[in-house]
């Protein structure tokens, strides 16, 4: 068998529970809680059977956190990659978070309407594409392999459907949630979506 052949087996896990250091939209930022040390805890040792053999992160504070802690448990190491991040606050980066101005838009984007640009920011292709992009350069370095890999929900959401075929519903992901992707050279499916599965 070569190495296009050998599945690659993506673990997509949501970042823990973070506070953040200010009440405005920022695509900076966000500490792990102490509850989400826990469950960052909890993520590694629901994977301990799974022979991980990498984990992938965005490269935000609380999914760095949150990958570390599970890589430190696992033991294993972790790669750092900008093209796993949230998709970015644009034109609203500084504005208070009192209510969601990426909802309208966002459900745009579930809907396949992929082009629509937040204002100042990113369309969901764009963040498709990075995201795509990160998930093809780990499955070329872990044929065969169980990779975990930690990103944002808003990432996960819009990435994963338009890099894989769907299998499960898209309900939203708590912190530590996970989604899972075979990938190899024919397709990629999503065998599992969130808690639910």
């Amino acid at each position: 068998m070569t190495a296009l052949q050998c599945a690659t087996t993506f673990v997509i896990a949501r970042h823990a529970e973070a506070e953040y250091e200010t009440s405005e939209w920022d695509d900076e930022g966000g500490s792990l809680t102490l509850r989400g040390r826990r469950q960052a805890a909890e993520l590694a040792a629901s994977l301990r059977t799974r022979r991980v053999a990498h984990v992938w992160t965005s490269t935000l504070a609380r999914a760095v956190q949150t990958a570390e802690i599970a890589a430190a448990a696992l033991g294993v190491g972790v790669t750092t990659r900008k093209g796993l991040r949230e998709f970015s606050s644009g034109d609203l980066a500084g504005t208070t978070r009192d209510l969601d101005p990426f909802l309208e838009t966002y459900a745009r984007w579930l809907e396949g309407e992929l082009d629509v640009r937040l204002p100042g920011g990113e369309t969901a292709r764009e963040v498709v594409d990075r995201f795509g992009a990160v998930l093809q350069e780990a499955a070329d370095l872990h044929p065969g392999e169980t990779v975990l890999v930690v990103s944002h929900g808003g990432a996960i959401g819009v990435g994963v459907p338009n890099v894989a075929r769907m299998q499960a519903q898209r309900q939203q992901l708590d912190n530590c949630d996970t989604v899972e992707v075979l990938a190899d050279a024919d397709a990629w499916v999503c065998t599992k979506w969130g808690a639910a599965d």
